[in-house]
């Protein structure tokens, strides 16, 4: 297998165990496969769920999750994350891949060239932030509803200030979200992608209902109003654009 191959795709949910030592800011990759039938949902879904993460867990990443779109721009899709412990970790995790034969068997199933399981795949990556590390996976069990999950870019006009709104999450916007218990999941600077300075992080909820409610109270809380009246913190001043998207994680998702 070529090693182009595992980047594209097998990256889709890899993520190694983390060592011993201090953790370094780990680093996420996002992967949407943009399709446009039915068919190829279900194609993608099933490589996801029966080939790809059983091979993450023979190889030993994770976590990985898998989601589909509530409410998104460009749907149908599926988005992946992908979670690494370090950059220098995505070569012992390619030859890890490259040398998994039963992998190598399904993705070239999946990948035929003359009924292309997707339209077109677009690929992001992400350092967390100091104050965000690591992923965190939301505690689940069984018998535990699949939560809502919220994506949120925010672009600047230039790095000066997206580095400026990412102080701004870690002197206190991440610590009111936990207060208020939107829960998060990680935080990321992009590192490669499109429209760049962004930053990404994702929340966790419980329903749309308690998404709607929680964000009314952080619009209202006394901490923040009180942080974003700080000179130089406005929206206006450092943020050019937002994206969101509303994701739903997919049944087989280790992440829901």
């Amino acid at each position: 297998m070529q090693r182009r191959h595992f980047l594209t795709t097998a990256t889709t949910g890899l993520a190694a165990a983390a060592p011993a030592d201090p953790p370094k800011n780990q680093i996420f990759h996002l992967l949407w496969f943009y399709m446009r039938t039915g068919s190829q949902v279900e194609r993608t879904t099933q490589y996801l769920n029966a080939v790809f993460l059983p091979a993450a867990r023979r190889n030993g990443v994770g976590p990985v999750g898998f989601f589909s779109p509530v409410i998104g721009e460009r749907s149908p899709y599926i988005l992946s994350l992908a979670t690494y412990p370090s950059f220098a970790a995505i070569e012992t995790i390619h030859a890890s891949f490259a040398a998994d034969q039963e992998f190598s068997k399904g993705w070239d199933a999946y990948n035929n060239i003359s009924d292309p399981a997707y339209v077109r795949m677009e690929s992001t990556l992400l350092r967390a932030f100091d104050g965000m590390p690591a992923l965190e996976v939301p505690p689940t069990t069984p018998q535990r509803a699949a939560r809502i999950f919220e994506l949120r870019t925010y672009e600047s006009v230039n790095e000066k200030a997206s580095r400026r709104k990412i102080k701004m999450f870690e002197d206190g916007e991440i610590a009111v979200f936990r207060r208020l218990a939107m829960t998060p999941v990680f935080f990321g600077q992009s590192i490669i992608g499109r429209n760049l300075p962004s930053l990404t992080y994702m929340l966790s909820f419980d329903d749309l209902a308690a998404r709607d409610r929680l964000w009314r109270a952080f619009g209202a809380d006394p901490e923040w109003q009180k942080l974003r009246a700080q000179p130089g913190l406005s929206d206006a001043e450092i943020v050019s654009n937002i994206t969101n998207a509303i994701l739903r994680p997919l049944p087989f998702s280790p992440i829901r």
